[in-house]
């Protein structure tokens, strides 16, 4: 699949198509944690009390304690084992959860107020201290409960790791469904742990390269839906939809600056494909490269300043650097035989990306002053590596069993999950950055 540097390079020229064949549709999802961290926190999370009729939209502490996990951060102590169920601080007895071993607790309760709005409470507390580390109280329709608890998960990761969590934000990502005739392409987005799928876009013509706006509320993609490769930009809340390249010959691969004013795409309308800054008020378009290889999958730094892209240049296809105004180009890889389809953590240091040190294609993080780089996977058909925006999880898209899957690792490594869908392949996920609104 990736074996020449024809393949590999105009993939993110939207020549992909191939990669699509065999997708179905998505159906339920099952998430599967296939390597944790040795010792995580031991925490215990309490099932919420619940106090309405019947039952409520979204058992708010299953989410928050499947987050927790997901993370490799924690170590969740089955219910089994508790000797008490405390809802709140009066409650509590901090010698039961001593006498587990437990280091922290989460204890909580939902009430119904209305035919759609519930009030949520939770207090995390440190066992061994027998102190409270935090406690909010919330009112939100039943819509957004799934949403909240996310954003409770994030506060319990910030009080006990110290860094900032990141559940409460999205994944985009393509699948396929084949029917009699035609297969059908659907552009999906969901929370970040594959629930609650939306789809933005469908159509019968592939939809490529997902990438999200910088304040999450809009997303650059690829789309074939006239028989050639067209850059749309499509608002998530109302669903509008502006045409932003449709030059002759190839456009592909956006990528968003940090400012949101400017898209850096690839386009093959002056003959060999080049990367472009594209200003998406007054949709000039500067060329950023000039060079007979192939120049493609551009990136922004976090800053602004830097774009990184992949080339092929010197022969096969490595992560080069240039300043955002094309000047100042330089080779940062050169370990391996392929590197590719790299971006940015958010703090401008690393970089993820797809790398072939000779025996299969995989997820690295590559440091950016030291040069060195992390081989983080061990299956052989990995691609589309997406930072987190806290810098500490990668997506990415791989196969198994015959068929792609999205999977999540640490950027150490230590973690990986799967998430699976029960039919069909997924493809292109991409991750949001935080700045979600409800």
């Amino acid at each position: 699949m990736k074996n020449n540097k024809g393949r590999c390079l105009t993939r993110a020229l939207v020549a992909w198509i191939g990669l699509f064949l065999c997708m179905n549709a998505q159906a339920a999802l099952e998430i599967e944690i296939t390597q944790g961290v040795e010792a995580g926190i031991p925490i215990a999370v309490v099932p919420f009390e619940w106090q309405g009729a019947g039952l409520p939209p979204h058992i708010v502490s299953d989410i928050i304690e499947a987050d927790l996990k997901r993370s490799g951060r924690f170590d969740a102590i089955p219910r089994g084992d508790f000797l008490s169920t405390p809802h709140d601080h009066k409650q509590v007895n901090f010698k039961d959860w001593r006498l587990i071993k437990a280091e922290a607790l989460v204890v909580g309760r939902v009430q119904q107020l209305g035919s759609d709005q519930y009030q949520v409470e939770f207090r995390l507390f440190d066992v061994f201290k027998s102190k409270q580390l935090g406690g909010f109280r919330y009112k939100v329709p039943g819509g957004s409960l799934r949403k909240l608890a996310h954003q409770i998960s994030d506060v319990i990761y910030l009080k006990l790791t110290g860094e900032r969590g990141a559940f409460d934000t999205r994944i985009a990502y393509v699948t396929v469904e084949r029917g009699s005739v035609k297969q059908r392409y659907l552009l999906r987005v969901a929370d970040s742990d594959g629930f609650g799928p939306v789809t933005i876009l469908e159509s019968n013509e592939p939809i490529l390269s997902p990438s999200w706006s910088p304040d999450g509320q809009t997303l650059a993609y690829v789309s074939f839906e006239k028989g050639r490769s067209m850059i749309f930009t499509q608002r998530l809340r109302d669903g509008r939809r502006e045409l932003i390249a449709q030059f002759q010959g190839l456009n592909g691969a956006p990528a968003w600056s940090p400012d949101g004013r400017t898209l850096a795409v690839v386009s093959s309308r002056e003959g060999n494909p080049e990367i472009y800054a594209l200003n998406l008020q007054s949709k000039d378009m500067r060329r950023l490269t000039n060079h007979l290889a192939i120049d493609t999958e551009p990136a922004f730094s976090p800053d602004g300043r830097h774009i990184i892209f992949t080339s092929d240049r010197a022969g096969r296809p490595q992560i080069y650097r240039m300043r955002s105004d094309g000047t100042s180009v330089e080779r940062l890889t050169f370990e391996g035989v392929y590197n590719a389809r790299a971006s940015y953590a958010a703090d401008g240091k690393r970089l993820t990306l797809v790398t072939n040190q000779g025996s299969g294609y995989r997820i690295g993080v590559f440091f950016i002053d030291s040069k060195g780089l992390l081989v983080l996977t061990d299956t052989t058909l990995d691609e589309s590596p997406s930072f987190a925006p806290n810098g500490a999880m990668i997506l990415y898209a791989t196969q198994q069993g015959g068929r792609g899957v999205l999977s999540a690792v640490s950027a150490d490594g230590r973690v990986k999950q799967v998430l699976r869908f029960q039919k069909g392949d997924v493809r292109e996920p991409a991750w949001s950055p935080y700045n979600r609104k409800l």
